[in-house]
């Protein structure tokens, strides 16, 4: 059972996270970390497989149950969670599956205007296997967006996608984040995907954050765009992947 020192909800809608530690028996998987997400802010979080990604988010969800630790997190009172796998009901349809455990009157017009927003309308009462998998996760960011999160938290949800639909999927989720505003963070390991659409890009490893940087790259952006690369090849030595940056840009860093 995760034990926190304390864990407050932050009325501003940001979120705050001093000397979290997580463990499964004697391996730490977060240690001593520190971050803060403010409101409206997106981040993409990057590292290596078993750096703690997912073991974060899941604190941050309130998920870690199984999980031994410390610290004390601050999070918005509305927390929503897209995950890799749509995770739709197949035996409930579209919109029944938007609304699971939403209990406000007008639920159902929510549900159909969240679906529309996705580019969805007309298919409130398709079943989920009647769906492309890029128009189920459309159906899991409705089902995230009709609650109103002040922060979402997105673990991986492109990964299992094909290029051409992760691309199209990448468009949508700015323009609703542009729309809604929530503050966001973003688990991926798409180095390309982190710069694409987050203002701001963190690096864990060991569970440690060692990396912190903001995307100052204008919109749109582009691979043509050579700040674009130097950023990439930043990451990816970040990352421990052997990269060639120039002296120049090592000063900067």
């Amino acid at each position: 059972m995760a034990t926190d020192t304390g864990r407050l909800t932050a009325t501003a809608g940001t979120v705050r996270v001093s000397s979290l530690v997580r463990r499964f028996g004697e391996h730490v998987v977060l240690d001593d970390l520190d971050l803060e997400i403010a409101r409206g802010e997106f981040v993409a979080l990057l590292g290596q497989s078993g750096s703690g990604k997912s073991t974060l988010l899941r604190a941050l969800a309130e998920l870690d149950y199984d999980v031994m630790g410390s610290g004390e997190l601050s999070v918005p009172a509305r927390v929503s969670v897209a995950f890799q796998d749509s995770r739709l009901l197949p035996w409930l349809r579209v919109l029944d599956n938007v609304l699971l455990g939403l209990g406000r009157g007008d639920a159902r017009k929510l549900g159909k205007e969240a679906l529309a927003e996705v580019g969805l309308a007309g298919r409130e009462r398709a079943w989920p296997n009647e769906l492309s998998g890029g128009e189920q996760q459309r159906v899991a960011l409705a089902r995230s967006l009709v609650r109103e999160p002040e922060l979402l938290l997105a673990d991986e949800p492109f990964g299992a996608l094909d290029a051409l639909t992760r691309i199209k999927m990448h468009g949508l989720l700015r323009d609703l984040f542009q729309r809604h505003r929530p503050a966001v963070l973003l688990v991926t390991h798409d180095v390309d995907e982190a710069i694409e659409l987050a203002d701001r890009v963190l690096v864990l490893e060991n569970g440690r954050i060692v990396l912190d940087r903001q995307v100052d790259l204008p919109a749109p952006r582009t691979h043509r765009d050579p700040r674009f690369q130097e950023f990439r090849d930043l990451l990816l030595s970040a990352l421990g992947v052997a990269v060639q940056i120039p002296p120049e840009q090592r000063r900067r860093s």
